[in-house]
């Protein structure tokens, strides 16, 4: 089955409408929405992705997301995959955006973070592992573990954007101007 994406060009202006497969293959930008989900400890969630996924089959992740489809916004798409991958519907909030040419085509990421605290319900054709870990923990095996290349230079951004929560820098609560 294909996916209808919007392809887009080095600043995250619409180009037009384009089959993902075709997008990847023909290394043409798209958009991505992505959430970092942390729970009331602070902990950050990391998934290993299914064997049977096209994309990074087995490879670690602190993203829960996928494509956006035409005519979506990234908030949007970031809490419908939310329930998609996780079960759970949480409200998403949008962090920031750029450009990653790591990995098997551009995309543009859309991440967001969002607080989950209800029991999680992965989809097992997504997700085969989760579990949450301190960000220290997370720091060190996002550079020892097969990691999705997104998906670690995500954390990195999020880790340095003063947003993460502090529990993974050493108190409990985001600075001011985050959740």
């Amino acid at each position: 089955m294909s996916e209808l994406v919007e392809r887009v060009d080095e600043h995250d202006r619409v180009l037009g409408v384009v089959d993902r497969d075709e997008a990847v293959r023909r290394n043409w930008p798209h958009r991505i929405a992505t959430t970092i989900c942390r729970d009331g400890d602070g902990r950050i969630l990391v998934v290993r992705r299914a064997e049977t996924m096209s994309r990074f089959p087995g490879y670690y992740d602190v993203m829960v997301g996928g494509g956006v489809n035409v005519g979506e916004s990234y908030e949007h798409a970031a809490a419908r995959e939310l329930t998609e991958e996780l079960g759970v519907s949480v409200p998403v909030r949008f962090l920031f955006k750029f450009l990653c040419r790591d990995g098997i085509s551009p995309v543009w990421f859309g991440v967001h973070e969002a607080v989950v605290t209800d029991p999680l319900v992965p989809d097992p054709d997504e997700i085969a592992w989760q579990d949450w870990m301190a960000a220290d923990e997370l720091r060190h095996v996002a550079d020892q573990w097969p990691f999705v290349p997104g998906g670690r230079k995500a954390l990195r951004r999020y880790l340095e954007s003063g947003c993460a929560p502090q529990a993974a820098r050493g108190t409990s609560e985001p600075s001011s101007g985050c959740w």
